[in-house]
């Protein structure tokens, strides 16, 4: 802890990653969230609710293990409550890694989730709030933020599976070809462009060769489920992070059959799961103390 006293507070966002062709570098948080309390104790104590509460809460929790870690000691009582599935491509460790770094009193709490989750556009995200790009410059973190045209809306579509993140990133190839490099440059200017004035985005903004192409074989269902909510009217589908939840960006004039499009693609694929609209988190981090505020 910082001053060694009292109870703190901290929410960080749920993100989605890579947001097609901007793999490892963009991401967009959403208003979907993890809560993590660190407050001095005699031992350790770890107590989770809402998603990912089934996991096991002693020293091994991601929020334990960062906590202790940045306080220097295991004498912490940390509270864990999540609205983020876990295994989802919904950023939801690297949320829960910052929100128990800034809980726990880090100066940096950015460097300290970057550092656990070994890539910096989730944390980035989740730091920040809203559209981000982020990457590393000589082991300094650099995040900028780009507008979004607020007449954008955001369907995710979560199946009751989880991928997880070492699995995706396992079966991408070393080392890719500059006309694959090129490429993914090209939608990326496009896909910035498009998110910041929706006149100016259609669904070739969001092709990638860098990463989906590689995972389909993990995720065989999310090829047709974003052909369906392309052709249902979205503006444009990914993979979010490394799956297995899907993105489409939609208008208010689309969204409903975007819906209906992707349902009816669930059903068809015999996939259990649910579509959601989300929206965008400008907030990023927050921390609060209320020891001091009472």
């Amino acid at each position: 802890m910082s001053d060694g006293s009292g109870l703190r507070w901290a929410r960080a966002p749920a993100s989605s990653a890579n947001l097609g062709p901007g793999f490892d570098v963009l991401a967009l948080a959403w208003s979907l969230y993890v809560e993590v309390g660190v407050e001095p104790a005699a031992s350790l104590s770890v107590r989770c609710t809402g998603e990912g509460s089934a996991l096991a809460a002693g020293a091994t929790h991601l929020a334990a293990r960062v906590a202790c870690a940045v306080a220097g000691h295991d004498r912490l009582a940390i509270t864990v409550r999540s609205d983020i599935p876990p295994a989802r491509g919904l950023g939801s460790s690297g949320a829960l890694a910052l929100a128990a770094a800034a809980a726990a009193g880090a100066s940096d709490p950015l460097a300290v989730a970057a550092g656990v989750e070994g890539h910096v556009e989730n944390v980035a995200a989740s730091a920040a709030g809203g559209l981000v790009s982020a990457t590393l410059d000589g082991g300094r973190i650099r995040v900028a933020r780009h507008p979004l045209d607020p007449a954008l809306r955001f369907l995710v579509v979560v199946p009751d599976r989880e991928l997880e993140t070492e699995a995706a990133r396992a079966v991408l190839p070393p080392v890719v070809d500059r006309a694959v490099a090129t490429f993914n440059l090209g939608r990326m200017a496009a896909l910035l462009a498009g998110l910041g004035d929706a006149s100016q985005l259609d669904p070739t903004a969001f092709q990638d060769r860098l990463h989906q192409d590689a995972r389909a074989g993990l995720y065989p269902e999310a090829a047709p489920l974003i052909s369906a909510m392309t052709s249902a009217g979205a503006l444009g589908a990914c993979w979010s992070g490394a799956g297995p939840s899907v993105l489409a960006v939609t208008t208010e004039s689309t969204r409903d059959a975007v819906v209906a499009g992707a349902t009816a693609a669930l059903a068809r694929l015999g996939l259990p799961g649910t579509v959601r609209e989300l929206d965008p988190d400008h907030a990023g981090l927050v921390v609060r103390h209320p020891d001091r505020e009472a």
